[in-house]
């Protein structure tokens, strides 16, 4: 596998790490954080950054493996 897609699919696995394995750890009525309680903020915090995170993997990916002469990408 080449170097930018194995750091673009372990950039990408953040936002799934995140969402899956943390909720328990942060399962939690208080604090309250802009309203809601943390759980929910953390969840909604994460749904807003993984498509920033995903482009990040996006432009990595194009960085180390630029598309080929014939590519329409």
């Amino acid at each position: 596998m080449k170097k930018g897609t194995r750091l673009a699919l372990m950039l990408g696995a953040i936002p799934f790490l995140t969402l899956v394995f943390a909720l328990p750890l942060v399962n939690r009525i208080h604090p309250i954080v802009l309203g809601l309680p943390f759980l929910l903020f953390w969840i909604l915090l994460w749904v807003a950054l993984t498509p920033l995170i995903l482009f990040l993997a996006y432009l990595l990916e194009r960085k180390y493996n630029p598309p080929e002469e014939g590519d329409d990408l």
